[in-house]
């Protein structure tokens, strides 16, 4: 049987871009959950692999929806669970079993742990050469392995707190597990990544991703300050280091984010507030007089912005083609998307017991998305996972 056609005893899964790649799936909590659900998002058969406890995030609640945590909601449409002991030897040998039919194995345990079981990336790859391992860690597996890897650990150290919150205020953490988030793309990339180059070679390969080298690379400008520049970034509270106006504004009612990039989006905001004349104050032309005197620029934006309500100025400032909007609460996002004819809601299931998830990112014009299989209860593709195994 093709691994395309084995993927049919998990029901009407789409002919998406990895549709017959097979992913077993030894990852929990949420790096490792959100990059093997992009997966199955692109039609990959993702066999979700659980303790008998199953994943720490079905008890990560509230909130719930219906008896599920919400939190693992977030990061496991697609997939298909089944809960086995790694210390039962029969248990483990069904692993194994599912292992041996993967494409992929993506796996976040402690470093060094697996491989009692066998199931370390050295013993699989030694006997299949084909298969992409990639492993999840919080610090490597070095010098590191002995950290866990908790998304508030890794902005902590990695400077990202240290960079978010009022100047006069304690560093704050990021209100999402954005490095959880960043180190499951990153993921996600490079398993990608190894497909493509398998199928030229024939040969898999072993991927490292850690939460610590993901945050770092994904706070951008503010660490190539520091690699490059030699300059070590503070916090500025909504400011921004190298861009001015780029913060909330105060307005008759809210505030109001006004996002300035460029002089010429700089002149199209004075002229929208009715203020021409500040454009070509020399304090004020260029990005870097704004920088300079942005106290001064903030000072004369505020007394114009408070004549009117957010709304009424994000209105106005949007026909100029100014970026600005209200800031919003994430219900205010997902109303704002659904306006903007972006869908936001992805219903997850077959009708009649679909689940209401955030629909994947990317659209494309020729493939599909895959919204066949609503998160998974734990254990409930046993059976199934097992007569897949005799298929073979």
């Amino acid at each position: 049987m093709t691994a395309a056609a084995a993927t049919d005893r998990f029901g009407p899964r789409l002919d998406g871009p990895l549709a017959g790649i097979v992913v077993a799936d030894l990852s929990r909590v949420l790096a490792g959950p959100y990059a093997t659900m992009l997966l199955a998002d692109l039609g990959a058969l993702v066999i979700k692999v659980e303790s008998p406890a199953g994943d720490d995030t079905r008890r990560w609640r509230p909130p719930i929806a219906g008896d599920e945590s919400t939190y693992f909601l977030a990061a496991n449409r697609g997939k298909h669970s089944i809960a086995l002991d790694f210390a039962d030897p029969e248990q483990l040998a069904i692993a194994h079993r599912i292992v041996e039919r993967a494409d992929v194995v993506v796996e976040n345990f402690r470093p060094g742990s697996l491989r009692r079981f066998g199931l370390d990336a050295e013993a699989l790859r030694a006997a299949r050469p084909e298969l992409i391992y990639a492993s999840i860690t919080g610090f490597g597996a070095a010098g590191g392995a002995d950290l866990p890897g908790y998304d508030l650990l890794a902005q902590a150290v990695s400077g990202l707190m240290s960079v978010t919150g009022d100047p006069d205020g304690a560093p704050t953490k990021v209100g999402a597990a954005l490095v959880d988030v960043v180190t499951g793309l990153h993921a996600a990339t490079g398993i990608l990544a190894a497909l493509h180059a398998r199928s030229a070679t024939g040969v898999g390969d072993r991927i490292e991703v850690n939460l610590l080298s993901s945050i770092l690379s994904g706070l951008a400008n503010q660490a190539s300050a520091v690699v490059a520049g030699g300059v070590v970034p503070r916090r500025m509270g909504n400011a921004h280091p190298s861009l001015a106006p780029y913060e909330p504004f105060p307005t008759a009612d809210r505030s109001l984010v006004i996002a300035v990039g460029n002089d010429r989006q700089f002149e199209r905001l004075c002229a929208a507030l009715g203020i021409p004349a500040v454009a070509d104050d020399e304090r004020f032309a260029t990005m870097p007089a704004r920088n300079a005197h942005r106290d001064a620029l903030r000072a004369v934006l505020v007394e114009r912005l408070r004549t009117r309500s957010a709304d009424a100025w994000f209105a106005v400032l949007r026909e100029a083609g100014v970026p600005s909007g209200p800031i919003q609460d994430v219900a205010g996002g997902v109303r704002l998307a659904e306006q903007l004819g972006l869908a936001p809601v992805a219903m997850a299931g077959p009708a009649g017991a679909a689940v209401p998830t955030v629909r994947h990112p990317v659209a494309f014009e020729r493939a599909r998305i895959d919204y066949s299989q609503a998160p998974p209860a734990l254990d409930a593709d046993r059976e199934r996972v097992l007569r897949w195994l005799e298929d073979a």
